[in-house]
């Protein structure tokens, strides 16, 4: 499958997903020199250059008539995600993670199915991610003393 990452994904993300998704080709907009071209010509060039699936943190292109228009023209699988831009590059880490960990489900599910689909990627909690012990006030059963 070839997936392409919207501008607003981070650069970041393109090596770790290439890494999980090994049998797919995987894009950046920003790699193919499309920096600033709008949504509406991406969707359709994207779908001229055969890509099968469009990944965004643009959740709010399917509350535009004329992208969600786009979209259903193209034919491109949209799969979104919403990063939490204010927790910095906590938020940034949350945002990939949950992409990269949710990718190789997302697009075994897109590779049988028989038609569009839209996808929306569930964020990570900050929260609740964790845990953490003191060793000094509660030390585990071999803890050397």
């Amino acid at each position: 499958m070839r997936i392409l990452l919207d501008e607003d994904v981070a650069l970041q993300v393109l090596e770790p997903l290439r890494h999980v998704l090994r049998d797919h080709r995987v894009d950046h907009v920003q790699r193919l020199g499309w920096s600033g071209k709008k949504d509406l010509f991406v969707l359709r060039d994207a779908a001229a250059q055969h890509f099968e699936v469009l990944v965004t943190n643009d959740a709010r292109q399917l509350d535009d008539p004329a992208e969600t228009a786009a979209i259903k023209k193209c034919g491109l699988h949209h799969v979104r995600f919403r990063q939490r831009y204010e927790l910095g590059l906590n938020g940034l880490a949350l945002a990939l993670g949950a992409v990269v960990s949710a990718m190789p489900f997302v697009v075994a599910e897109l590779a049988a199915a028989s038609g569009q689909r839209l996808v929306r990627i569930s964020s990570i909690q900050a929260s609740g991610r964790h845990s953490t012990v003191d060793p000094s006030a509660d030390p585990p059963k071999y803890w050397p003393r």
